[in-house]
């Protein structure tokens, strides 16, 4: 079995769907689980089933885009645990979805800031208390700008995701000499609430749509969305000793979605 046993994990965005499924699944096998999200009530209830279980876990109420959170987030996790193994930097938006030229500035600047961002800062403030001990560190990113480009108005989403990429494969071997692994997924359709952090402008993205058609179905297996459950399996897995060999690398599991 996969264990992550007396480990210290980190998820943001563990208030529901693939934070939530992680978070979980760590604490399964044997992790103590910080629950970071942007509200501390979205977290309570996957706290408790943590605490059913045996398992022990501490909510932490953090905006992923602000230094000043980030850090006190992670010092609290230091301050009460000693030490941080694995940080699952999960938490994002899909944001607006608008042509180029009606998407705001600030609503570019909020997909990123969150996405991005937020990314750079989970894995910045956690590495001091990594480097003794080593550990993995996993990213949220996505098939949309790394494997496909035709979800119209995804602009801002697809660059902040392209980037998280590019960031993985810097720090993967930056961090190398620590003995902590970077690595980063790319889900494709996950059964997830994301959807309620998705403002598409309906009528300025018709004018820059092209009519395509797919085949029914958006993946060539039997099932038409991922589910949070699969992609936390790859996290446990990408957390424990059994991938000690795998960084730099993205994973992607999308049920060859972006392959056709």
């Amino acid at each position: 079995m996969t264990s992550v046993k007396d480990k210290v994990a980190l998820v943001t965005g563990a208030g529901s769907g693939i934070g939530l499924a992680s978070a979980l699944k760590l604490a399964q096998n044997g992790a103590k689980v910080a629950l970071a999200d942007i509200k501390e009530e979205n977290a309570v209830d996957i706290k408790k089933q943590i605490e059913e279980l045996g398992g022990e876990a501490l909510i932490i109420e953090t905006d992923v885009s602000d230094p000043a959170r980030v850090e006190a987030c992670i010092q609290k996790i230091a301050d009460k645990w000693g030490r941080l193994d694995i940080v699952f930097a999960n938490a994002g938006i899909n944001g607006v979805l608008s042509p180029i030229e009606d998407l705001e500035p600030d609503d570019w600047e909020k997909t990123l800031s969150i996405n991005l961002k937020g990314t750079f800062l989970t894995v910045k403030y956690a590495i001091p208390h990594m480097k003794e001990h080593g550990g993995s560190i996993i990213i949220t990113s996505s098939i949309n700008g790394n494997r496909i480009f035709r979800n119209f108005g995804f602009t801002a989403y697809s660059t902040s995701k392209a980037g998280q990429v590019a960031f993985g494969k810097m720090a993967a071997l930056e961090l190398a000499r620590y003995k902590i692994r970077v690595n980063t997924i790319c889900p494709g359709a996950i059964e997830t609430n994301i959807d309620n952090n998705t403002f598409p402008e309906e009528e300025n993205l018709e004018k820059i749509k092209i009519p395509i058609e797919y085949p029914e179905g958006n993946q060539p297996l039997k099932h038409k969305s991922g589910s949070p459950d699969q992609v936390a399996d790859l996290v446990l897995f990408l957390a424990s000793d059994q991938s000690s060999h795998i960084t730099g690398s993205n994973v992607y599991i999308d049920g060859a979605e972006s392959l056709i």
